[in-house]
Order: C-alpha cells, then structure tokens, then sequence
C-alpha cells in the first residue's frame, strides 16, 4: 500500500436511484458531473441522470475484467472514476469489487457516496426482524445449484434478502415453500420507490398462490422470514 501522500486518482461509488429519480442525492449528481470516467452497467440508462454525459463507459459482468486495465490507467494519472450501475448502490450483486480492488492495489483513493438499495428498503417496509439479515442475491440459475442452496438456508435463523426476476418469481417460491416449509413468513417487495411500489406479506404458501397464474410486474426482491422467525 502507497503512503497517503503519494495516493493519485480518486474511485467514487455513487448509489442512483432505484426507480425514483427523485432520489439522486446532490451529491451523487455533483460526484458524477466532475468525474473524468463514469462507468456504467448501462451507459444509456445511466446517461438520464447527467446534464453532460461525457466520458461514459459500459461496466458490467461479461466486460468489468477486461476494463480493470482502463481503470488503472485513469487513477494512476489522478483521474476521478465514477462507477453506477442500473439502480441502487454499487457491489451489491455486481462486479464492482474488482474495480474496488484495482483501486486498492494503486493506492488510489476509495470514495462511497451511499443512497437508495433495493435490498434494504424491502427488509425495512418488509414488516420481518431486522435485527439480523443476510443478502442472497440471485438464486442460482440451475436447479440442482438452487436446491442445495436453499436446503443449506433452511435452517439460516437470520432475515433472508433474495432478488428475482419476475417471470422466476412462482417457480421460486414454490421451491421456497418446499424447502423451507409454506408457513414461512414472507414479502415481496416490487416497484420500489415507483408509483406502483407494493409490499405484499404473507406466507410463501400464501405467496406463491397469488401469483401462480401471473407473475408480478416490475423488479422484484424478496425478503424471508429465518428459521427462528416462524410464527
């Protein structure tokens, strides 16, 4: 690690907002007006929140390796780089670590501008303890992969936090309900912040009869109950 007097170039991870755009803190549009390099996991998405959107550059799963280069460049030269994804705050279920860690070995400087996240305002509007959670992310796409991950959390005591597509939504909580007993307490969270925010809480069993028809609309996460939180 470089002493703090030789540390060049500036990382800033700027939350945006998850469907309000409302909810850009000045801070994160000022963070990302004076970046030199914004990179985005949707460069067109992510252009709505900039004046002048200049300097953008994709950032996502299938390229975040290959730009590490790019990134190491820019700090070493004093740059200020500032990474956004689609919605809430960089590095929760994204490859922002790895711009994270470039940053780290190049003594650059890491700068965390907090905001809106998905994942937190579901646990809090959830109506379940929060006292203890763990964030799961997106459940893994094979099935096999899914049972074993889900028979390991059957017995997690912590809230549990998981994202999903809306079109997996009846699958996965019927697999839910399986393993982890319909009685679970549940929330489905969709269209945060959005004009049709909804929380719907009941059991899985519950859940997973009301959208077994038709799944739900918009972007989805969904908050469960740990196993020392069943009624």
């Amino acid at each position: 690690m470089k002493e703090a007097d030789e540390i060049r170039g500036t990382l800033r991870l700027v939350s945006t907002p998850i469907g309000n755009l409302a909810d850009l803190s000045p801070r994160a549009r000022e963070a990302l007006e004076t970046a030199d390099l914004v990179l985005a996991e949707d460069t067109r998405r992510s252009a709505r929140l900039l004046s002048r959107p200049r300097g953008m550059k994709s950032y996502h799963d299938h390229n975040s390796v290959e730009r590490q280069p790019m990134i190491r460049e820019a700090l070493a030269s004093g740059g200020t780089v500032a990474l956004v994804t689609d919605a809430g705050t960089p590095g929760i279920s994204d490859p922002c670590f790895r711009a994270v860690r470039t940053a780290i070995e190049c003594g650059a400087r890491v700068e965390v501008v907090p905001g809106p996240c998905a994942a937190v305002a579901a646990l809090v509007g959830s109506g379940l303890p929060v006292h203890r959670f763990c964030f799961e992310g997106f459940p893994p796409e094979k099935s096999g992969a899914r049972a074993s991950r889900l028979a390991a959390l059957a017995s997690e005591p912590r809230t549990m936090i998981f994202y999903i597509g809306p079109h997996d939504v009846r699958r996965f909580l019927g697999e839910l309900a399986e393993a982890f007993g319909g009685s679970r307490r549940a929330c489905l969270a969709r269209e945060i912040t959005k004009l049709h925010e909804e929380f719907v809480r009941d059991t899985l069993e519950g859940l997973a009869s009301r959208y077994s028809t038709e799944p739900p609309r918009g972007e989805v996460t969904l908050v469960v109950a740990g196993c020392e939180n069943v009624d």
